[in-house]
């Protein structure tokens, strides 16, 4: 059975798409995963990693006072990576691992963005467990959701859908 990341490579592949990630809650994990794809080095531009403020709102265009635990923040992360690595499609990760709540948002609270030529968007989760298992889930969604972009099937996605870990 193929992996998540051999379905992804193989799509964008065919598609001769090219991809970036921003990462705030992930801090590279994505990336990291994402590297892993075959002849990654052809269609995998690279990625942020953008935990503070400052980079998200000066490097990637996050709109000043922007909470960063959001739909929007997600989506502007996405479309900021996006126009900076001049790539076809671009995902990205915010939220809160844990394990304390932060600024009122319940720890696992997570936010995908996406951004494509076809549009953008965001997806929530709230996952349940400790902050390695939130990371790693939030890795597996942000394979599947750049997956479901280089498929073209993005625009079908519910924005800011809720989700819950299996």
């Amino acid at each position: 059975m193929e992996t998540d990341i051999q379905r992804l490579s193989a799509a964008v592949r065919e598609r001769g798409l090219t991809v970036a990630v921003a990462e705030s809650l992930t801090s590279g994990l994505l990336a990291s995963e994402v590297g892993k794809g075959e002849s990654a080095g052809d269609w995998f531009s690279g990625g942020v990693v953008a935990y503070r403020m400052p980079v998200k709102t000066g490097l990637l265009g996050v709109p000043e006072g922007l909470d960063p635990c959001s739909s929007r923040c997600a989506t502007a992360l996405a479309e900021g990576v996006r126009a900076l690595l001049d790539v076809d499609i671009a995902v990205a990760t915010t939220g809160v691992g844990g394990p304390e709540d932060e600024d009122g948002h319940p720890a696992g609270t997570v936010y995908l963005g996406w951004a494509s030529a076809a549009g953008s968007g965001a997806e929530h989760l709230q996952l349940d467990g400790g902050p390695e298992r939130v990371l790693d889930e939030t890795v597996n969604r942000a394979l599947r959701l750049l997956l479901t972009v280089a498929e073209g099937k993005a625009g079908d996605r519910e924005q800011a859908a809720s989700n819950s870990s299996p």
